[in-house]
């Protein structure tokens, strides 16, 4: 998932405590591999451990980024080939 914010970072920064918090839920649950914010801080990378675009739009449903309305999400599907996530497969 990439995200982008739709409001200053002053905005988004407001909110940040409880979208680690969030993500450290999905971590603990198995569903996060990876996350972390651009550079520039416009948005953020988020890699799922799931099966389908559906499913990762649900687990990021509850985002406090996204129910604060101050970022929005893209699915973007990732076969790595190289480096430390070579040979990693989603589940499903």
């Amino acid at each position: 998932m990439i995200s982008t914010y739709t409001v200053p970072l002053e905005e988004v920064d407001k909110l940040r405590d409880a979208h680690l918090a969030f993500l450290d839920e999905k971590e603990a649950a198995g569903l996060v591999v990876s996350a972390g914010r651009q550079d520039p801080p416009n948005g953020g990378v988020v890699i799922l451990d799931v099966a389908s675009e559906a499913e990762a739009f649900a687990v990021m449903a509850d985002d406090p980024y996204l129910k604060g309305k101050v970022g929005e999400y893209k699915a973007v599907g990732f076969n790595p080939s190289r480096g430390v996530l070579q040979g990693w497969t989603p589940a499903g």
